[in-house]
Formats: C-alpha cells, structure tokens, sequence
C-alpha cells in the first residue's frame, strides 16, 4: 500500500492504460513511478530541468580545458609517410 508522502507506483499495464492520467498526475502531484524492478519515473520537464545540470558540448569543455602554459610536441602525421599500397603494383 501506497504511504500518503510517497509517489504512486503504477504498473507497466496501467500506464499503458492510464498514459494520460500519469501525465496529468506528474504535473499536478508529483513525480510518478511506472514499474517495480525496472523502475521509470515520469516528471514534468521544467522539474527535470530544475533538478540536472546543463552540460557543455564536448568540443567546448575540450577547449576550455586545454592545459595552459606547457609546450606540448604535437606528433607528426605518420600517415603522409607511408607508402600507398598498390599505387604502383602492375594490374593484370
């Protein structure tokens, strides 16, 4: 049984059913869990929002942390050094 502080946990089944009932219910009353071993919650977007952090983009935190100050030896492109393979080779 349900406490009364406690979201309502519906079943798989029921929120098939029910879809829009748990929308309205997520917006009005809280944050809704829809199964048992495998437990999903539905909550508004401005709630979900609220509650994570943005992240950055990968290429912007790169930039941002790139180290400052030390002279890093960039490698050279081995692959303009290789040999083509069969540029060269006889066709039959």
């Amino acid at each position: 049984m349900d406490r009364p502080d406690s979201p309502r946990i519906w079943t798989v089944a029921e929120a098939k059913a029910r879809l829009s009932e748990i929308l309205r219910l997520a917006e009005s009353e809280g944050p809704q869990q829809i199964g048992i071993r495998n437990p999903c919650v539905v909550v508004p977007t401005k709630t979900w929002r609220a509650q994570t952090t943005a992240r950055k983009p990968l290429g912007r935190w790169l930039v941002d942390n790139v180290p400052r100050g030390t002279n890093l030896e960039i490698p050279r492109d081995r692959a303009s050094q290789r040999e083509v393979p069969f540029a060269d080779g006889d066709s039959d």
